[in-house]
């Protein structure tokens, strides 16, 4: 097995061991219900008389305290009355000891609108420079309403509050789109056992063909709701590239045993589940080359000698050959020898 990014995590990566977490119900995305929570965002923002592009948050935004001083009144107003970035970041120039957390709030905005290579370079900036206690108690204080939905595999994406997951989960996925798959696993390395960081991450892993890590990182997992069926599909695609097709389908039926789960991860276990039984199936029924034998068959016996007819119809071929080796011995000697010979 491949050495796990984390020295001694070689088991399971998906037990969630604290009682509050910073995750949101995960949602499977799909053609049809993308759409609609687009439409649904838009209309809800209009309603509430929301800036299209703003930063999201769970409910209403927390209101500014009477008492704030400048500072935090302005950096209130760039973080949630407006959907420019840079405004975050002219902010951070000129508030050195806000400029890590104005980085990392302008970060999850770009990630918000689709600029993954610049919400890379803007989260990486904001996670290696230190805040001072004043932006820190402004985070404590109006941040923890902050949303940020993160993709963290295929299709399913993840609300995470804002919090240290929300920031290296959407990291990550910036760096998987990015094309740097190794760097988009080492984010992840530490980051507490969850649900939504073990997709993250065996998504990493498969990308790198680090299957054996995939299986371990797994074991034991049960289909209890959507995120925990899209982890024993990524589980099940990783043990069939190991040739373990019987524990492969076993984890595929595990995403099919729950009725409830998502319309869209079942039918990818169907599909899956067929390949997988038609690969079996081809592999089992392919024809041998020329001469091979079937399994389980004795090589022939060689025989020694020739007995019955089989044997008189070889002295006949013998005697007939030394025959014709004389006559043409004789026509040669005939023409072309010296006289006297």
């Amino acid at each position: 097995m491949s050495e796990s990014p984390v020295p001694g995590a070689n088991g399971p990566i998906f037990n969630e061991t604290r009682d509050i977490t910073p995750f949101r119900k995960g949602h499977v995305r799909t053609s049809v219900s993308g759409l609609a929570d687009g439409l649904a965002g838009a209309i809800s923002a209009v309603l509430k008389g929301k800036t299209a592009g703003r930063i999201d948050v769970a409910g209403d935004v927390p209101k500014l305290r009477r008492l704030s001083g400048k500072t935090a009144k302005t950096m209130y107003q760039a973080v949630f009355t407006s959907a420019e970035p840079d405004r975050l970041i002219a902010f951070a120039r000129a508030n050195p000891g806000w400029a890590g957390l104005c980085y990392v709030i302008a970060g999850l905005l770009l990630y918000q609108h689709g600029g993954y290579l610049r919400a890379a370079e803007l989260l990486r900036r904001g996670l290696s420079v230190r805040i001072d206690d004043d932006a820190s108690q402004f985070s404590a204080t109006y941040l923890g309403r902050v949303v940020t939905r993160v993709e963290v595999a295929e299709r399913i994406n993840v609300p995470v509050l804002f919090s240290e997951e929300s920031v290296f989960l959407a990291l990550s996925h910036c760096l998987r789109e990015a094309g740097q798959t190794e760097e988009a696993l080492e984010v992840l390395a530490g980051l507490p056992p969850s649900l939504p960081s073990a997709l993250a991450r065996c998504t990493a892993a498969g990308t790198l063909e680090r299957h054996a890590d995939v299986v371990a990182w797994t074991e034991g997992l049960r289909n209890a709701d959507d995120l925990s069926a899209a982890l024993l599909l990524i589980r099940a695609r990783s043990l069939n590239s190991l040739g373990e097709r019987r524990a492969a389908l076993a984890a595929l039926a595990e995403v099919l045993r729950r009725k409830k789960t998502s319309l869209a991860l079942r039918n990818d276990a169907f599909t899956d589940r067929a390949l997988l039984v038609l690969d079996v199936g081809l592999k089992a029924s392919s024809p041998r080359p020329p001469g091979a034998r079937p399994p389980g068959a004795r090589a022939p016996k060689a025989r020694s000698g020739l007995r019955g007819k089989d044997s008189k119809d070889g002295e006949l071929e013998t005697v007939d050959g030394i025959r014709k080796d004389a006559e043409i011995r004789r026509l040669w000697n005939k023409d072309f020898s010296e006289p006297g010979d």
